[in-house]
């Protein structure tokens, strides 16, 4: 039998009284403030976020670096991006995420490779700026095709005071103004890797587009239709999928952000006569700036499940003449019988089911409507860097009394799943393992646990199969019931 909302409300605050008390009184007090539920009527989810996390709670941030490297600039493939500092940075974001891109790769694209200026003891007492340097001496030589440099900078960068910026000076003079644009990433910077995103904007900013001479492209021509794809990674092939619906509405996309994108593209994106953002957390900054410089409006859109597709694509055409606002009509009304087969398909089988999700980016808000087309109920969810304005728009998506959770810790995820006994858990890499010796079904939300694309029509059909699959593998029931467990 089904609670009330009141009795879940009671419910979850015992819950969250209980998690609490294994804390000391100080540390407890902190924790409370990220630990709660949705109110309706409020005007954001009542947890405090983007506060810096204290030591020793296992929390499950990333930080600048990570936002900067291995979220904006990372995924430009014609560019080359330099880890720079010590080996165990670059090392361990090396093909972390899929983003995947067409090209060859180390001749004009160069994405799955590492590049790193590999730290030693005597570069931190002397100085890497020389190193630097002979570093991009060397990428010129050996990659000749590469259309842009980044340098992103590790932590040891911004404590000893290397002067990357007039490396890059230097060295864009020599190379013909070759683009080399220096990332001041360090990670120690911020809270987490929120901060990252926003100097990696504001890179862009200063050394691309501030840079870039408007005739240096005579070969581009505007068209009324132009849009581009901010804040998408495809990550599992997203971006392509959602590509898709945008042009066969009749709008031309000029530039991807950041997933298979070029260094041409972020140039062209100022061009744009509108910017469609997925991931408001990682790009609204440069999207701001486009707008307040450029002229260039910018809307946000979910293209997760079938619901949100199509309000999205009524939203984007919104901005544009009757032809596309038929034509948008036109792709919903044909993709909506697939769709329909889908949701008969899998809805019988996860009508009900429980979902508890804890994710980077937008996904912890942008998922649930895809849960819901197929009957599921998204019962917690949070964000690992979220910020207040997140947590605002997270209203529009969940329901009165869903479990909050801001950065959460690992132990505090742990015990709420433990107590909620969600029939599936939709989070990051970090606490796959944990919950799937737990028994309980996951789904790595991050990377798509390897598959995808998730986004767009196309996406929904493969989203669907893969939680259907999670949930009904026989698998969990060998894990709760293994011999250690029977024979105690």
């Amino acid at each position: 039998m089904s609670m009330t909302v009141e009795e879940r409300k009671a419910t979850n605050k015992a819950l969250i009284d209980e998690v609490l008390k294994a804390y000391p009184e100080k540390m407890a007090k902190r924790r409370a403030k990220h630990l709660g539920q949705f109110e309706e009527g409020k005007p954001d989810c009542g947890v405090k976020s983007n506060i810096k996390s204290l030591p020793g709670v296992m929390t499950i941030r990333g930080c600048a670096y990570a936002g900067s490297k291995g979220v904006v600039w990372g995924p430009i493939k014609d560019m080359i991006h330099i880890s720079h500092g010590p080996v165990g940075c670059g090392q361990y974001s090396w093909a972390a995420r899929r983003n995947y891109y067409i090209g060859t790769t180390g001749i004009d694209t160069f994405v799955t490779m590492q590049f790193t200026s590999d730290f030693q003891e005597k570069d931190i007492v002397f100085g890497g700026d020389k190193k630097l340097d002979k570093i991009i001496d060397e990428i010129q030589e050996l990659f000749p095709l590469n259309k842009g440099i980044s340098i992103q900078s590790e932590c040891p960068i911004g404590l000893i005071g290397d002067d990357i910026e007039a490396v890059s000076k230097k060295k864009t003079k020599e190379y013909g103004g070759h683009t080399i644009v220096p990332v001041r990433c360090e990670g120690f910077r911020g809270v987490s890797q929120s901060l990252g995103h926003h100097i990696a904007n504001d890179a862009i900013r200063d050394w691309v587009f501030d840079k870039t001479d408007p005739n240096k492209r005579p070969d581009f021509v505007s068209t009324p239709y132009d849009v581009a794809i901010i804040g998408d990674y495809n990550i599992g092939g997203d971006a392509w999928s959602s590509r898709i619906l945008l042009e066969e509405m009749g709008l031309r996309v000029i530039a991807q952000w950041s997933g298979d994108g070029t260094l041409a593209e972020l140039e062209n994106t100022p061009k744009a006569k509108l910017n469609v953002l997925h991931c408001y957390r990682s790009m609204n900054y440069i999207s701001r700036h486009m707008e307040e410089k450029y002229g260039v409006p910018w809307v946000e859109y979910n293209f997760f499940g079938p619901t949100m597709i199509e309000k999205s694509l009524r939203e984007i055409a919104s901005h544009f003449d009757d032809s596309i606002k038929a034509k948008a009509e036109e792709v919903i009304a044909r993709y909506k019988p697939l769709m329909q087969a889908v949701i008969d398909k899998y809805r019988p089988r996860l009508q009900g089911k429980k979902v508890m999700l804890f994710v980077g980016g937008l996904r912890p808000r942008h998922v649930i409507g895809a849960y819901e087309d197929l009957g599921m109920d998204v019962v917690g969810t949070g964000y690992e860097f979220g910020h207040n304005d997140d947590y605002q728009r997270t209203t529009h998506y969940v329901k009165d009394a869903t479990l909050i959770y801001d950065d959460v810790t690992g132990y505090e995820f742990e015990k709420l799943v433990d107590a909620v006994q969600p029939d599936l858990v939709g989070s990051g890499i970090k606490e796959k393992y944990v919950f799937q010796k737990m028994g309980v079904p996951f789904r790595q939300m991050h990377s798509w646990d390897y598959s995808g694309p998730y986004h767009g029509y196309d996406g929904f059909a493969i989203f669907a199969r893969d939680m259907d699959m999670a949930i009904s593998s026989p698998i969990w029931s060998l894990a709760k019931n293994a011999p250690w467990k029977t024979a105690a």
